[in-house]
């Protein structure tokens, strides 16, 4: 009778022991007094330590995704607008090339080309028609007689002057003209090319 408090006093103490064992060192493997206790129903220290690490990392990697995935769709945000800036850069250039400094020489093609990104789309065939009679596109063309020159034929050539110093050489600055001169004299290129139609002069 007087060995039992005794004894229990050490079961009680070796379980303690055994208990903080647990919780300091949650991943060495239990006594197996502890084991005992666990196939009698007892639920493993071990069992719920590990269970509350794996939540803990699940609970990580889900915020590190959601980190990762804000990250990217940042990323994809810039790219999206830098590669917009590049393009209306591009489109930019395209549009100040028409009037920039001109080479020594344009092919006809060059030269529509230039037209289609100056002339309005709804006017750019009654334009054509016209430049087309007048000079087959070719922004040098001179007639001999009357001293008509350029794309539109201005005459005299020096008018072309008010739309800029290099009205000679460079098709853009003859389009810019011609475009104002249509546009002010019979109120569109379709209306000097309906007038040209009858006349077969504007």
């Amino acid at each position: 009778m007087g060995r039992l408090p005794v004894r229990g006093l050490a079961v009680t103490t070796a379980t303690a022991v055994t208990v903080v064992g647990v919780v300091v060192g949650a991943h060495r493997k239990p006594p197996a007094d502890h084991m005992e206790a666990t196939a009698a129903g007892t639920p493993l220290l071990t069992d719920l330590a590990a269970g509350g690490d794996t939540r803990q990392h699940a609970a990580s990697l889900t915020l590190q995704a959601k980190t990762f995935s804000s990250l990217a769709d940042e990323h994809a945000r810039k790219a999206a607008a830098k590669a917009k800036k590049a393009r209306m850069a591009r489109e930019a250039a395209n549009r100040s090339a028409a009037h920039s400094v001109p080479r020594s020489s344009y092919t006809a093609a060059q030269v529509k080309s230039i037209a289609r990104r100056m002339v309005p789309a709804s006017q750019f065939q009654c334009f054509s028609d016209i430049v087309k009679r007048e000079s087959s596109w070719n922004h040098r063309a001179t007639n001999p007689s009357s001293g008509a020159y350029g794309l539109m034929q201005a005459l005299p050539a020096s008018k072309m002057a008010s739309a800029g110093s290099d009205w000679r050489t460079n098709p853009a600055t003859q389009i810019a003209w011609g475009l104002k001169y249509m546009k002010s004299r019979y109120g569109s290129p379709c209306g000097a090319w309906k007038f040209w139609q009858a006349n077969h002069w504007y």
